[in-house]
């Protein structure tokens, strides 16, 4: 049974939709004991870091407590940002700090960095935030997460902070600056996109991790 975690601001719907498309049973825990009896465990993400602040210290003990059984989890966007040490959208609250680094807004870099001339002659340079839409994963290493997907496949982005490149990271892209599109910590996966909403790809993505589900 796959645990598909519910802190409020997740995009549960069409998550469960992609995980029903595969076969997988899936359940909404509203207690601890739960995910006591979850093979596998995805915490979705969408909007801002701080919502996370809705898993106490109760839900993070014991999240922390179903990875050390050696059972897979699976964090997307928001919910791959939940892995690291914190974000600078929400300096207050932590991360689950199981990979090290700090979320940082996107910025671009001089070279992705577009600039236009205003109607008053004014020049300005354009980068826009949020980024959404498809963009290239790029593979670092070997990865279980990432098995049989090829380099340069396209997968579906929307968010304004990601995850610094660190030795955890095993697909990357590039909007402005390059950033970890993915990451791994054993049994413990994370995408900054959506494979829900990543067509074949983003399918296939879900498919590799519930091949790692007991």
């Amino acid at each position: 049974m796959i645990a598909l975690l519910d802190y409020g601001a997740g995009n549960l719907t069409s998550v469960r939709k992609a995980l029903a498309h595969l076969g997988a049973p899936v359940t909404t825990p509203s207690a601890l004991a739960q995910l006591t009896d979850a093979s596998g465990l995805i915490v979705p993400g969408v909007g801002n870091f701080e919502v996370t602040a809705t898993l106490g210290q109760d839900w993070r003990d014991a999240i922390l407590n179903y990875i050390s059984s050696g059972r897979p989890l699976l964090g997307i966007c928001v919910g791959m940002q939940w892995l690291f040490d914190g974000s600078v959208e929400a300096p207050g609250h932590p991360g689950l700090g199981l990979i090290p680094g700090t979320c940082q807004l996107l910025t671009a870099d001089p070279e992705s960095q577009h600039k236009i001339t205003t109607d008053d002659d004014t020049e300005i340079t354009r980068f826009k935030v949020p980024h959404v839409g498809w963009n290239a994963l790029h593979r670092q290493g070997e990865s279980w997460l990432l098995d049989g997907i090829n380099e340069g496949d396209q997968v579906y982005f929307t968010h304004s902070y990601a995850a610094p490149l660190t030795d955890r990271c095993v697909g990357s892209t590039r909007y402005g600056t390059e950033f970890a599109a993915a990451v791994e910590y054993g049994p413990v996966g994370g995408v900054q996109f959506h494979p829900e909403k990543s067509s074949d790809v983003g399918l296939h993505i879900l498919q590799n991790f519930l091949r790692r589900v007991p």
